[in-house]
């Protein structure tokens, strides 16, 4: 009797259409409710492919004009559009660029975004979803009895497979999200084929004395772990071929065996692959089969323009402490600015690239500068200068091709980059400035002679030789920082416009009572007053000085 009653419960549900509201493709609404085998049964639930997942959900957002791949900044007119097609088509994805160029960030974007939470037995690490079992084989193990299979295939766990035999259908399940789906394999030179299929475990052999053939001795490898998935290899080509074939009938049939094991495995996922230009047109570097199976292949890039780079920088920034800083959108333009001029240096090898991490990573050693000279010791604002730049050194990473990589050539480069950088923004905030205004402050300059910076210098008026004590003595500055903030307030609120979800992280702040941010505007300008034609500026042992 229960027998019958396990049989027509399962047989019901296998030849019934799925009965539940959806919040996204294939996901019930009430999921919260159901947590056993039993109710998911009582839902008729129907698992989804991988890709018919992303499909579905990529269609979705499309229809409601949503953006599918949120964190990912600059790509909209080419690298999305390609992305959408790819994903709509049902291809494995090969993305070609350099370093820093957010392909891996891309694969888990789509991942997060794209996959529907499905239903896995508790405790599962193959993603073991019990409806995908076939219906005879369901019922054989919820009546404890011998499963007869017809096919040497591999539906769930032998591990799955004993959950349900004895807790039948109160088998407890739980949603696992896209995020948990996604697996990511760095190809090394020691990554082997066993690494990728899985293995006939021997240790398993010797503890549970199983039989060589027996399900229980098998351990699953990288692409039953990511099953219903995504995942993600990272720079393929270093496979060696051995190990790329591998894949060819993951991506040609979705199934695979290992080694001699009479046994099918379909891992339901989507491949998407990462490679360097220069492995991608090297002949032999991907094999001809497995280039040609990776259907989609996408070349990614750096962002096009300085408001990008800036917006990935706040966005991946690791910053301590937010509340406390005040950020100026002109000391974030020049950080972009470096790792921007550095790619089109000939000196640096632009085979090998300059990362947006150079960005990333100088914006967050700046900060930290900026805290350990000033900021933390007089408890005041952490607001970086220009005179608190050259810290980046230790955060500028890229190679030398022209000349001798050597540290010492790279310093070298990296302040000339710097150099380059400050230029072209202070220049850019101070062509505004009427030429009189320029003339009086030349003036000023000729009687009072110089102006000291310092990182140990704060903005405090009441310290005779704080930068506000200074201005001070230079009436035409005042008037000419004041024009200056006007103009990066105009910048600021473009940024602002074209990052309205990107910016939250950093306070791009303009009040100009605050000390240390007039501290910092003021090196601005003192700066772009160095590089007018003439120059009228000059900088000399901590001081800026009028040129004679």
């Amino acid at each position: 009797m229960i027998s019958e009653n396990f049989k027509d419960i399962v047989h019901k549900s296998y030849k019934s259409i799925p009965d539940y509201p959806e919040t996204i493709f294939g996901f019930p609404k009430n999921y919260q409710e159901i947590k056993t085998l039993e109710d998911l049964l009582s839902i008729n639930y129907k698992p989804i492919s991988a890709k018919d997942q992303l499909r579905g959900n990529l269609i979705i957002k499309l229809k409601k004009q949503q953006f599918p791949y949120s964190g990912i900044i600059g790509y909209d007119d080419d690298i999305v559009p390609s992305l959408n097609r790819a994903i709509l088509s049902g291809h494995d994805i090969l993305l070609v660029g350099q370093i820093g160029q957010a392909k891996t960030k891309i694969a888990e974007t789509i991942a997060r975004n794209l996959l529907s939470p499905i239903p896995i037995v508790e405790g599962s690490i193959t993603n073991d979803i019990p409806t995908s079992i076939p219906e005879n084989e369901l019922v054989s193990l919820l009546n404890d009895k011998e499963i007869i299979r017809h096919r040497p295939e591999f539906y769930v766990s032998t591990e799955t497979e004993d959950k349900i035999r004895n807790n039948r259908l109160d088998t407890k399940i739980v949603w696992i999200d896209g995020a948990s789906r996604f697996k990511y394999l760095l190809a090394t030179p020691d990554i082997s084929v066993k690494d990728l299929v899985g293995q006939i475990d021997a240790i398993k052999i010797a503890k549970r004395g199983v039989e060589i053939y027996n399900m229980e001795s098998y351990s699953p490898g990288q692409l039953l772990l990511a099953r219903h998935g995504v995942f993600c290899i990272d720079e393929l080509p270093v496979l060696d071929p051995r190990k790329q074939v591998a894949l060819l009938s993951v991506l040609q049939e979705g199934i695979y065996t290992t080694g001699s094991y009479p046994v099918i495995f379909k891992p339901n996922i989507r491949i998407i692959s990462t490679a360097n230009p220069i492995d991608y047109t090297h002949s032999g570097k991907i094999i001809e089969p497995l280039y040609d199976r990776l259907k989609s292949h996408i070349i990614t890039r750096y962002p096009n323009n300085v408001y990008d780079e800036i917006k990935i920088m706040i966005q991946e920034a690791n910053i301590s402490n937010p509340q406390n800083l005040i950020m100026p959108i002109f000391i974030l333009r020049t950080l972009a600015e470096i790792t921007r001029i550095a790619r089109h240096r000939p000196e640096i090898n632009q085979e090998k690239g300059v990362s947006v991490r150079m960005s990333i990573h100088s914006l967050e050693i700046l900060i930290s500068e900026v805290e350990r000279v000033r900021s933390i010791i007089n408890n005041i604002k952490t607001v970086p200068r220009f005179s608190d730049i050259y810290c980046i050194h230790q955060t500028s990473k890229f190679e030398l091709s022209e000349i001798d990589d050597s540290y010492e050539n790279r310093i070298n480069i990296l302040d000339t980059i710097i150099s380059d950088a400050i230029k072209k923004t202070s220049t850019a905030y101070l062509d505004s400035i009427p030429h009189e205004k320029i003339m009086n402050l030349m003036n000023e300059f000729k009687i009072n002679r110089n102006f000291f910076v310092s990182q140990d210098i704060t903005g405090d008026k009441n310290n005779p030789k704080s930068y506000q004590s200074q201005i001070n003595r230079f009436n035409s500055l005042s008037e000419i920082i004041e024009i200056v903030n006007g103009k990066i307030i105009q910048d600021q609120k473009q940024f602002e416009e074209s990052s309205i979800e990107n910016s939250s992280k950093v306070d791009i702040f303009n009040d100009i009572k605050d000390p240390e941010y007039l501290a910092s505007v003021t090196e601005l300008i003192l700066e772009g007053l160095r590089f007018t034609n003439p120059p009228i500026l000059d900088r000399k042992e901590g001081a800026y000085v009028h040129i004679k």
